[in-house]
């Protein structure tokens, strides 16, 4: 790897470790030329299946473009960064086991969506309002109360209720 500071080929490893869950290894270089140090991430680089957009034109998985529409669902909004990129990890693992070469753009916002509803409720509702095509606010409430319902029936196949006013079980 040349050094980005005076690009010498050579360079030493001074420490490495695992980030994002395993799935990329964080790097310490140091050039043996002007000693100046910095870090690289390495990566597997895996073939993502082509998207198949509704117009039925393809185009190549392009993880920015998904980043960008998780950050803007998730502006302002406390989910850490680490969480993001676990999720956006975990989507890719997703994508690959399909084992397809092309998936929709359809089934790509389904498995984006389910990702939004575990990190952040609120993110959910902003991503599905654009990807739904919301037309009322009659639609938006449908989907809270979906939302709600769900939640509950999480909490019921949980462990017991406490009473919030004498905690209790």
């Amino acid at each position: 790897m040349y050094c980005p500071f005076c690009s010498a080929q050579e360079t030493k490893v001074i420490d490495s470790r695992l980030v994002s869950d395993g799935h990329q290894i964080r790097r310490r270089r140091q050039c043996l030329v002007c000693n100046e140090r910095y870090t690289t991430f390495e990566t597997a680089e895996l073939v993502m299946p082509r998207i198949i957009k509704r117009d039925g034109s393809r185009e190549p998985f392009n993880e920015e473009k998904m980043r960008s529409g998780l950050m803007r669902a998730l502006e302002k909004r406390p989910v850490s960064t680490e969480q993001v990129e676990l999720s956006i990890n975990k989507l890719q693992s997703q994508m690959r086991a399909t084992g397809e070469r092309e998936i929709t753009s359809e089934m790509l916002g389904n498995l984006l969506m389910t990702q939004l509803k575990e990190l952040d409720k609120v993110a959910y509702l902003r991503f599905a309002s654009v990807y739904l095509s919301f037309e009322d606010i009659s639609e938006f409430a449908d989907e809270i109360a979906l939302l709600g319902k769900e939640s509950r029936n999480r909490e019921k196949s949980g462990s017991k209720k406490v009473d919030k006013k004498t905690n209790k079980k």
